[in-house]
């Protein structure tokens, strides 16, 4: 068993392993974890010593295998809580993450393979990350950035690069959700603002910042 710390430290390395490549500074870790480097290097030691981790002072970290599975179970745990929380309990899609960072930390695999069972094996959850099976497998989507696509594609929403509460409520406002058809009308030259048609029905105009935070797939594919 692993305290809730490491635990939060093996899910924060992993994510930045997939962003930024096979090894990460303890400064990154420190920025994601929002506290000091100095405490960083602390957790890094112990972690290494349990074989969680390969870490050499200046020369970054990645994860052990051993880490590699403790931080996928955990993102696995994250995960269906949120979808659990969303399609049992009627959770807005904004709510879920905070309280799945508390669950996620329930040590009961039993647990979270009756919620599996229960919600149907999802692959993905509410924002569009995939969801690691019970073997730490990922699904992953083919999924772009909506700002690198082109005037009149037609997509399909799959995810959002940006979980805060504040953007997905955004989205909300905008009508925007996972699932949903959005075709480009239109690319604005001067900020590459692009006005969008959502299920052919609502057309609006959303920035190019917006665009890069939403994730999607080519209706076709």
């Amino acid at each position: 068993m692993h305290s809730f710390t490491e635990e939060n430290y093996l899910k924060a390395i992993y994510k930045l392993t997939e962003n930024h490549g096979d090894s990460v500074s303890t400064n990154s870790i420190a920025e994601s974890m929002s506290t000091k480097a100095a405490s960083v290097t602390d957790m890094l030691k112990k972690l290494s010593d349990k074989k969680l981790i390969n870490y050499q002072k200046y020369q970054g970290v990645t994860l052990s295998a051993k880490g590699e599975k403790v931080a996928l179970n955990i993102i696995r745990k994250h995960r269906l809580w949120e979808m659990f929380l969303l399609e049992k309990l009627d959770f807005k899609w904004d709510e879920v993450h905070d309280l799945a960072e508390q669950l996620e930390h329930i040590n009961s695999d039993k647990l979270i393979e009756q919620i599996d069972k229960f919600l149907n094996y999802p692959k993905f959850d509410p924002h569009g990350d995939p969801i690691p099976d019970a073997n730490g497998k990922i699904q992953q989507q083919k999924s772009k950035l909506l700002s690198n696509y082109k005037k009149k594609e037609t997509l399909v929403m799959t995810g959002v690069v940006d979980h805060s509460a504040a953007f997905l409520q955004y989205l909300d406002r905008s009508g925007l959700a996972l699932g949903y058809e959005i075709k480009i009308e239109d690319i604005i030259e001067f900020d590459k603002s692009l006005q969008i048609t959502i299920n052919k029905k609502n057309s609006i105009f959303i920035s190019n910042e917006v665009a890069k935070n939403i994730l999607a797939i080519n209706k076709k594919a």
